[in-house]
């Protein structure tokens, strides 16, 4: 009986994990051509620059194989090389839990037909190596197929993001604004000071 109770629990929780795990990106075909315009080891500054990926059908689907894609959604995602030693960025085959494409470029109804969006780096993309994958959804939202700028060890194609770093000159002219301010704050308190004192000392007419 126990035993019985034992097998009836691992096949529900196996089923239960199923049900609501991410669908394994080692299931998908790569039937998406995606192209971006960064020459491989540009670099590109965050918040300044803007890359424009283009995306396709490659042509081999049979007819109609593509009449349950609902949207492409496209990111923008970590090379290997800016994955190493950080947890937060690590890879998972199953894609509810991959944190290699963080960034979402853009999420557009499916077409057929060849796609391009120009998208302007975000203020908060960090300093790292990046490649752009596509992924066709369903309805439901989950992947069904994707493609991407590098190769299957994600090793070519790839190109450089500059973070923002320093400060602005914006910034810069407001606390410059601001000392001269409180300089001049500073010289009118002891000024006014000076002059109560002097009142205060003289005789009283």
């Amino acid at each position: 009986m126990a035993t019985r109770f034992l097998l009836f629990s691992a096949v529900f929780l196996f089923c239960f994990g199923s049900a609501f795990g991410g669908v394994p990106f080692s299931t998908l075909p790569r039937t998406l051509v995606v192209t971006a315009s960064p020459k491989r080891g540009s670099a590109l500054k965050a918040g300044e620059d803007s890359l424009k990926v283009t995306w396709a059908p490659n042509g081999t689907l049979p007819a109609g194989a593509d009449k349950n894609y609902a949207k492409v959604k496209v990111k923008l995602c970590y090379a290997p090389i800016s994955q190493k030693d950080r947890a937060w960025r690590k890879t998972n085959d199953d894609l509810s839990k991959d944190k290699t494409c963080p960034f979402t470029i853009v999420t557009r109804p499916y077409s057929a037909k060849q796609e391009s969006f120009e998208w302007l780096l975000e203020r908060d993309v960090p300093t790292a190596t990046y490649f752009v994958r596509a992924y066709a959804l369903n309805a439901a939202g989950d992947q069904v197929v994707y493609g991407q700028t590098t190769d299957g060890r994600k090793s070519s194609n790839l190109f450089e993001v500059e973070a923002i770093t320093g400060r602005h000159a914006s910034l810069d002219i407001a606390a410059a604004c601001f000392s001269a301010f409180s300089v001049v704050s500073l010289v009118g308190f002891f000024y006014a000071e000076k002059r109560k004192a002097r009142r205060s000392a003289s005789p009283a007419q």
